[in-house]
């Protein structure tokens, strides 16, 4: 089972048993994307076993949430419904993108798209939803995609080694591969 299967049954699982009614709206839906898409990120790496990337997946969440309710506190901007005075930077996109490019860094584009396209209908449900402008949900992307990054490396699993070794008119190479 690949990555992407792993992603896909997660968030199948998670939001199977948080949908509770026939009368789900789309903002409904994004509000729950916006747990649903880091809990089934971090719920992958501890079911493949990358117990790296679930620190930097954490580390990276912190400082988007970090910046994203500081921003809030700090700018007051209104929401476009005037419910309050939260609007800038849209945390349920900080959250979801935050998520879909730490996907894309640690394992590939390939697996990155439906996170991406989730990511993205969060995005469009709080536009939709009156809760934020489209500059506060472009911030909200960036503030996410920004953080994954600063903490994100590549996965490699460790499976093939090559080492060298020398001594006077001596060589040594010595490859090794577990599989």
């Amino acid at each position: 089972m690949t990555r992407v299967h792993i992603y896909f049954l997660t968030i199948f699982l998670i939001l199977n048993f948080t949908v509770k009614s026939q009368n789900t709206t789309a903002v409904d839906v994004g509000d729950m994307l916006v747990f649903v898409i880091p809990t089934a990120t971090i719920a992958t790496t501890f079911i493949i076993g990358d117990t790296k990337g679930s620190w930097q997946f954490t580390k990276g969440l912190i400082l988007t949430e970090g910046v994203t309710f500081g921003l809030k506190a700090l700018v007051d901007k209104p929401r476009p419904d005037n419910s309050n005075r939260n609007s800038f930077p849209s945390g349920h996109t900080s959250t979801s993108f935050h998520s879909a490019a730490f996907i894309h860094q640690r394992y590939g584009i390939s697996y990155a798209i439906p996170a991406y396209a989730l990511a993205t209908f969060t995005g469009f449900t709080r536009i939709y939803g009156e809760k934020h402008d489209g500059f506060d949900v472009l911030i909200g992307a960036l503030i996410g995609i920004g953080s994954s990054y600063l903490f994100t490396t590549p996965y490699q699993r460790e499976h093939m080694q090559l080492s060298f070794s020398s001594d006077n008119d001596n060589y040594l190479m010595g490859f090794k591969f577990k599989y």
